[in-house]
Parts: structure tokens; sequence; C-alpha cells
């Protein structure tokens, strides 16, 4: 045999996996990375203030809500707050017609078009629906998200395309359309309007949410300096599942909350 057959031998021997990395990877990360009690309108309110900073604010525009417990129940914030305002004690409990069951304030009639979307997907836990400036604009000269570099796989083949815009959605019928619009994917960018992310935690929304704005903003100026090469598909599937682990993803989310906690503290409180 001669030395280059050997060298070829011996590399494939030492070469593990992908797989076998991640495995331990994610055995470590479980053990190691911190995870916080924070009741769910703590994380809806830690939620909204981190979009703010990370200038997803677009006056009083935008919702962030939560299944409720009982069927045909939602959490919601009161309206009239910006997201740099909203505390855990704002969130109410509204049913189907946005009467509040618990809380004391207005609901914001546009998050009707919510409701649609929980009674279309049972696997729906939390919904993130922002006017960022980059998304904004990207809904604006029709062009769909378009997901082509490694921080943003979370959204590969998983952001969905609304061409249609209906007016304010404060009706049943934009319901219809952006659930229908939604299908089976997390995410979505709403014509002439902002994004929208669904999962099955409050944590996954919000890392949708944050990286779905900064996907918009690479691909801007991807598009001013040339033509935006699409991600091999095998890798761009591998990249999207493996940002998807639980534990990196809340680490993320982590990471973000800490921030907001530095500056507003005060954001966690549940006390009216």
């Amino acid at each position: 045999m001669n030395a280059g057959a050997i060298m070829a031998i011996q590399h494939k021997t030492r070469h593990k996996s992908k797989a076998h990395f991640d495995k331990r990877a994610t055995v470590v990360m479980e053990k190691h990375l911190l995870k916080p009690d924070w009741s769910l309108c703590q994380k809806l309110a830690l939620t909204a203030r981190m979009l703010a900073t990370e200038e997803h604010g677009s006056g009083l525009a935008g919702q962030i809500t939560a299944r409720g417990q009982a069927p045909g129940t939602m959490w919601t914030a009161r309206f009239g707050l910006g997201l740099e305002e909203i505390c855990a004690r704002d969130f109410l409990l509204v049913d189907e017609e946005l009467n509040v069951a618990r809380g004391s304030g207005m609901v914001n009639p546009s998050n009707r078009f919510h409701l649609w979307i929980y009674r279309a997907r049972s696997d729906v836990v939390c919904i993130v629906h922002t006017h960022p400036p980059f998304c904004s604009a990207l809904s604006m000269i029709g062009v769909p998200l378009q997901a082509a570099h490694m921080d943003t796989a979370i959204l590969y083949d998983d952001c969905a395309w609304l061409e249609t815009w209906p007016g304010p959605p404060i009706g049943d019928e934009e319901g219809e359309l952006i659930s229908q619009a939604l299908g089976d994917k997390h995410s979505i960018i709403l014509a002439h309007h902002g994004q929208l992310a669904v999962a099955a935690t409050v944590e996954e929304a919000a890392v949708r949410a944050l990286v779905i704005e900064r996907a918009a903003r690479l691909q801007l100026l991807a598009m001013a300096a040339g033509e935006i090469r699409n991600l091999p598909p095998d890798a761009g599937r591998q990249a999207h599942d493996y940002r998807l682990k639980p534990a990196p993803l809340n680490a993320t989310f982590h990471y973000y909350a800490r921030l907001v906690l530095e500056r507003a503290p005060e954001c966690l409180d549940e006390d009216a």
C-alpha cells in the first residue's frame, strides 16, 4: 500500500461525522446553558422589549400574543403601549370576540387575525407581528424573503409571502387571508405591511422575529451589490434544523433578555 492510500485511510478514520459533534454539543448545552424560570407573560414582555431594542417599534403597531389555556383564548398586551413600554402586568387574557377575561384595558382591534392563526395551527403557541424597517422595505417592493446566509438559515424554506395587502387587519377577511398564506410555515412577509413569526414557544417566535429583520437587511444590502446566491438545499435544510435546536435557540433568547434586564428590569413586574 502506498503512502497516499495510507494517509487517506488515516484521514477517514479521524474524520468523525457532524452528527457525532452535534450530539455531543447538545448534551453539553443542556447541562450548562441557563433556564430562567420566567412566566408566560414575563417572556412576552421580554420579547416586546428586545424587539424594541432591535428597532421593531413603529408607534403602536405590531402585536405579541400567546395562546391561552382555555380554547379560543389568547394573551395580548393592552392597546396604547409601544413595545418599549410593555411590562408583564400589561397582558390581558381575551376570548374569540376580544372580550377581556382577565386584566384591565383595551384590546388592540388589529389582534383579530391572530385568532385565525391559532385556530388554523394547533402547533402555534406564540405569534409575533411587527413592522420593522427592513422587512417593511421588502414588503414595499414586492420581494419575498431569501434566506441565503448561515445566520438566517432558521428561515430557510420556512418563510411565506403574502403578495396582497387587504388593508388594516381588523376584520375576519384579513385573518383568513393571512392564515392561509402562512400555511405550514413559521414566518411570513406581508406585502405593504411587515413580518409575522409563529412558533410553539415564545422564545422561538421572538428569535424568528429578530432573525427575519436581520435577514431582510442583509438581503437588501446584497441586492444592492449583486445577485444573491441561494444556499445549497441540503446544507440549508441542515442549518435550518440546527438553528431550531431548543438549547442554543433559548440561549439566544436569554442573551437578548439579559440586555433588556440590564436597562429595564421592571418589565418583569406582573403586579398591576
